[in-house]
């Protein structure tokens, strides 16, 4: 099986889909998928520095309460999937694009899904930036990448082009949101949806691509 995970790592709701996903996947040990995590930047004209926090909150929701009580949620949310969010920590909002650079490197790698754990967890559990070169190589080395391949190609520009695109192929696909899961290039599954989804569209299409092939 082959799944295309659109998302981006400053979505707290990407965060809590991966988690669901893999409750899926331990309960059907049997399909061993594929997993390629795909572009998708939430603010794609963020600064390169980013923004601080607060400040992005109140050009996203305004200003109120609205944002306190949709993260709060979100806290609940992740902590019935072993998540502790620490929003509080968090001082600045990041720009994604040298994240997904990362993570396009890591792709294919057995370190990939490391790759993302410590992407995620560094931003909303540690409150740590993740756009930064330094940042980007200590992640990679935690993950447990070639420190010196790591470096080398994060010092460069490598993929910075097909990451863009990519992010711009996912908003010409009609995929507005994240997180998107892409089952066999053709079943879409939109939102963190509980586990439970993630089965009749798996078998669905595992029937289809069977049939397909015979």
């Amino acid at each position: 099986m082959e799944i295309d995970i659109y998302f981006d790592p400053v979505c707290p709701w990407c965060f809590i889909g991966k988690r669901r996903l893999e409750r899926a996947l331990a309960q059907r040990p049997e399909q061993n998928p594929t997993v390629r995590w795909r572009t998708f930047q939430l603010n794609p004209e963020m600064p390169q520095e980013g923004m601080e926090r607060s400040h992005y909150l109140t050009m996203k929701f305004g200003i109120g309460k609205r944002a306190r009580y949709l993260y709060e949620n979100i806290r609940k949310v992740g902590t019935s999937v072993g998540i502790e969010f620490a929003f509080d920590k968090i001082s600045r909002t990041p720009n994604t694009i040298q994240a997904h650079r990362l993570i396009r490197y890591s792709n294919g790698m057995p370190q990939s899904d490391a790759v993302i754990e410590r992407l995620f967890v560094r931003y909303f559990v540690e409150g740590r930036p993740i756009d930064n070169t330094d940042a980007l190589i200590q992640i990679a080395v935690e993950a447990g990448l070639n420190e010196n391949d790591a470096t080398t190609y994060l010092l460069k520009n490598e993929n910075l082009m097909e990451v863009r695109q990519e992010d711009s192929a996912a908003k010409q696909l009609g995929i507005l949101g994240v997180p998107c899961f892409i089952i066999y290039n053709q079943f879409p599954l939109s939102g963190a949806q509980e586990p439970e989804a993630f089965f009749p569209i798996v078998e669905i299409a595992s029937q289809e691509v069977s049939e397909a092939t015979t």
